[in-house]
């Protein structure tokens, strides 16, 4: 059965967040002040097994999920991975990605891809080390995510997408250098609008550099045309450039809110579903699987959270909802 919600969006894709663990500790993402060394990440035993996300990802799917992207935290910290997507990618007709921060990729990219993985998202901020250093704050080079990316691409996991969170003040210096370069390499980069997700990244309107300023600096040195979307609901606004040369992605969730067509869910890697990047709470699933239910009951209160679903955080985006008890990016894997 095929879910739609109060304002007739259906359900078509699904980001399940392995793990709230990660390696990097980017500014905007998991500051280091906050996750620092003690603080208290998810017991094993509080994560959903692989054999737990399977057997939700294909009640989803049911109900009309076509992609699935696995996020964390960073996912590739959670041992044995290719065992989970080997499991996923046996259901038929899905479209199973995943996003990474590319420092564990390149000696589990052959397993991945011969697990059934079809493509990966790396996150890459800067080309300056310098930079990049500073907003990862794990002392990680550029050198290595940039390696991983061509070890991908060499076993097929492509087109490889690369997503750069662009804050001012940091790193708009570097929007020039990622389009030249990606442009060469032919990877599609995609930017990100810096977001107000959860508390602890210190988010201001100040700090954000608007999509339409990212593209009118580019196409002012590297003419572009705008794309059409591949799909409804897709977020990136896709632009070419004119010169044939490929193609980039503008995410605009600040400026330019897509809330009307996003057919997204995430599921935590607790197991809590959360119908928006900006939710306040989410709908455990754990302790119903872990409780006995049935498949038959854990579809119907998917049907019943989605039946009922208003949100559109990015729309009604106010001083008001700001400061809102929002979950953290990092927890529910953007």
């Amino acid at each position: 059965m095929i879910l739609t919600d109060t304002l007739n969006r259906p359900l078509r894709d699904l980001r399940i967040s392995v793990t709230d663990r990660c390696n990097f500790r980017c500014t905007y993402c998991m500051p280091k002040e906050i996750f620092g060394s003690d603080y208290q990440f998810l017991e094993r035993s509080q994560i959903l097994t692989f054999e737990e996300i399977t057997r939700l990802a294909r009640i989803f799917v049911r109900h009309g999920v076509r992609k699935i992207r696995l996020t964390g935290g960073e996912p590739l910290v959670r041992r044995d991975l290719h065992r989970l997507v080997s499991m996923l990618s046996a259901m038929p007709d899905l479209d199973l990605t995943l996003t990474t921060n590319g420092s564990l990729l390149a000696k589990q990219a052959q397993a991945l891809k011969d697990a059934g993985l079809k493509r990966v998202t790396v996150s890459l901020d800067s080309l300056d080390d310098k930079i990049f250093k500073a907003m990862n704050d794990a002392d990680f080079p550029v050198e290595k995510v940039l390696e991983a990316m061509d070890a991908a691409s060499r076993v097929g996991l492509g087109p490889i997408k690369v997503n750069m969170v662009v804050k001012r003040g940091l790193n708009e210096s570097s929007i020039l250098p990622m389009a030249r370069y990606f442009r060469e390499k032919g990877y599609i980069l995609r930017f990100i609008e810096y977001m107000d997700v959860g508390h602890t990244n210190g988010w201001r309107m100040d700090d954000v550099v608007s999509a339409a300023e990212i593209i009118k600096m580019i196409d002012a040195e590297m003419p572009l045309e705008p794309l059409d979307p591949n799909y409804r609901g897709e977020v990136a606004e896709r632009w070419r450039y004119k010169d044939g040369s490929g193609e980039l992605g503008v995410i605009a969730s600040v400026t330019q809110a897509f809330c009307n067509t996003c057919n997204r869910a995430r599921i935590s890697a607790e197991g809590k579903l959360y119908t928006c990047l900006f939710a306040i709470h989410g709908h455990d699933f754990r302790d119903l699987m872990r409780g006995g239910a049935t498949d038959d009951e854990i579809s119907q209160k998917i049907a019943r959270v989605w039946g009922t679903r208003d949100d559109r955080y990015s729309e009604l985006r106010s001083e008001n909802t700001i400061d809102l008890p929002k979950v953290e990016m990092s927890h529910i894997g953007g």
